[in-house]
């Protein structure tokens, strides 16, 4: 691997994960136009790292207020610890629904979810979603202190869904907020605290995936350069998408969605499984 692909991918990691249009479809895409590919989910897991640290170190106030109110709750009861606790809890619920729904999930469907037709049709669905949500849904007006455990539970069922290339994380969880009434603000900051939890811990669990040969593989001055460009962008995405949304609309994410649906749908060829090995 290049210095500049390793930065390209970089880029594309960063920028991907915490905007609506699918960071799995992009990186499966950048693979595939650069004709690589990796040992396991080696580079993808080791990338994930860096996008999961710049979003703690972007939320460390939030995250390590949500902790002190969760413990504070448990053993003190302060009433204005409650919020805190619970919203932990919902943080907690929808991590351990997508962590076990997703396994299966992804188990379920292997390869034939990684085909380009079904991306293509995967990002049309998030596309669908997106513009649903913007043109036909009103916002309703929970916030961290008045939704429930039943909203943590759609929400962990929407954001399952992302294990599918192309269907985007940040999407599905920011749609399936708004479904369940949540206000705007709160929606993009449970989603944001979400990817935590859900990033970090599959990346725990494969994290014996990342390898001597895939150090050999792409060489380690590149590694360590992907690794901070990655956070460097995932900053700059998590910045720019909280700016974006107070003043403009998800339907622009929808129409690149579609335009990118395009592409890989007449663009790239239909036998190809994109294999990661």
């Amino acid at each position: 691997m290049s210095l500049i692909e390793a930065i390209i991918f970089g880029i594309v990691q960063g920028i991907t994960e915490f905007l609506p249009i699918s960071s799995s479809a992009h990186i499966v895409i950048t693979q595939l136009i650069f004709g690589y590919t990796f040992p396991g989910l080696s580079f993808e897991i080791f990338l994930h790292l860096a996008s999961v640290l710049a979003v703690t170190l972007y939320f460390w106030r939030d995250l390590l207020n949500i902790i002190k109110g969760f413990f504070k709750y448990i053993f003190k009861r302060h009433r204005e610890d409650r919020v805190q606790f619970f919203f932990g809890i919902y943080i907690l619920i929808a991590t351990v629904i997508t962590g076990v729904l997703g396994k299966l999930l992804s188990d379920a469907a292997g390869d034939s979810i990684k085909t380009p037709q079904f991306i293509a049709g995967a990002l049309i669905v998030t596309a669908v979603a997106l513009i649903f949500i913007e043109r036909f849904h009103r916002t309703g007006n929970k916030t961290e202190a008045t939704m429930g455990v039943k909203d943590a539970v759609l929400i962990g069922l929407g954001q399952t869904l992302a294990v599918i290339p192309g269907i985007s994380r940040s999407g599905s969880t920011l749609v399936v907020s708004l479904l369940a009434g949540l206000n705007r603000e709160t929606a993009v900051r449970y989603s944001f605290l979400l990817s935590i939890p859900v990033i970090l811990g599959s990346t725990v669990l494969a994290v014996d995936e990342i390898s001597s040969s895939m150090i050999d593989y792409i060489g380690p001055a590149n590694l360590v350069v992907a690794f901070i460009v990655t956070f460097v962008f995932s900053i700059i995405g998590i910045i720019w998408l909280i700016e974006f949304l107070k003043r403009s609309k998800l339907i622009y994410f929808a129409l690149y969605c579609f335009a990118l649906a395009i592409y890989v749908f007449f663009f790239i060829d239909q036998g190809i499984i994109f294999e990661v090995e």
